[in-house]
């Protein structure tokens, strides 16, 4: 969440919700290059540090009674092992600590957006797209490699009526190249709508008359996307376990 702007303008408030997911720099200036440090890259390191913090230090130090750190990890590492075990089988084990590291990168970047005046890496279709496209490209390599031209099954529905399977294939080709799209579209949105919602009542809060409203609509809003956070780094990592389901098993 970004730096307010607020002024008067002819008796009235001004506020730009959609200014917190400007990326700028993060050591003053206003020229983004390559390699210019921005608020994105800082806040993508800290949620890369705060998975690492999580499950790298948190488990360091094992014990039969764990410290909350310790706990936390171990419900996440649960959490995401039998996800990807009830929907991949045995076989999409191997595949548990990209889909982990989905999650945690995720959920960290989600949580780390709702601090006051930070920034979130997960608002930006262009953070998104290239989780979305890492996914995309991994299933669909690795359904070529396991299953060589059998991977081709799964946009034929033998099941269907054969005056139809052409029909039903090209529909399932297309759906399938628009994975990608739909994958990152969804994290983005949810992310972004709800940070711009808060805002937007943040800057009602300065106006006297009606500021015990907004302030009650950004507590309600900040409630509700703590939820959402967990929710949308949930259903991504749902939807690529999957995914790779169809890789390991395309007839199926």
């Amino acid at each position: 969440m970004a730096t307010e702007t607020h002024g008067a303008e002819e008796g009235g408030l001004v506020f730009h919700p959609m200014d917190q997911f400007i990326v700028e720099p993060f050591f003053g200036g206003t020229d983004v290059a390559w390699y210019t440090v921005t608020n994105a890259t800082v806040w993508s390191f800290l949620a890369v540090l705060a998975t690492f913090l999580l499950l790298v230090l948190g488990s360091s130090k094992r014990s039969v009674i764990p410290s909350r750190m310790q706990s936390v990890a171990e419900l996440a590492y649960g959490f995401v092992y039998k996800m990807v075990e009830d929907i991949c089988g045995k076989e999409g084990v191997k595949y548990f600590p990209y889909i982990m590291t989905l999650f945690m990168f995720i959920v960290c970047a989600n949580f780390l957006g709702l601090l006051p005046a930070s920034f979130t890496p997960t608002a930006h279709f262009a953070v998104t797209v290239v989780l979305a496209m890492a996914v995309f490209l991994t299933v669909t390599i690795l359904g070529f490699v396991k299953n060589g031209a059998a991977f081709l099954g799964l946009f034929w529905v033998a099941s269907a009526p054969l005056a139809l399977r052409p029909v039903l294939a090209v529909i399932e080709l297309i759906s399938y190249f628009v994975r990608p799209v739909s994958h990152s579209i969804r994290l983005a949105g949810n992310v972004m709508a709800g940070h711009a919602v808060i805002k937007v009542f943040a800057g009602f809060a300065a106006l006297t008359v009606v500021s015990p409203f907004a302030i009650l609509g950004i507590t309600a809003m900040y409630g509700l996307e703590v939820l959402v956070s967990f929710i949308q780094a949930y259903v991504f990592t749902i939807l690529t376990c999957v995914y790779l389901k169809d890789a390991l098993h395309p007839s199926h």
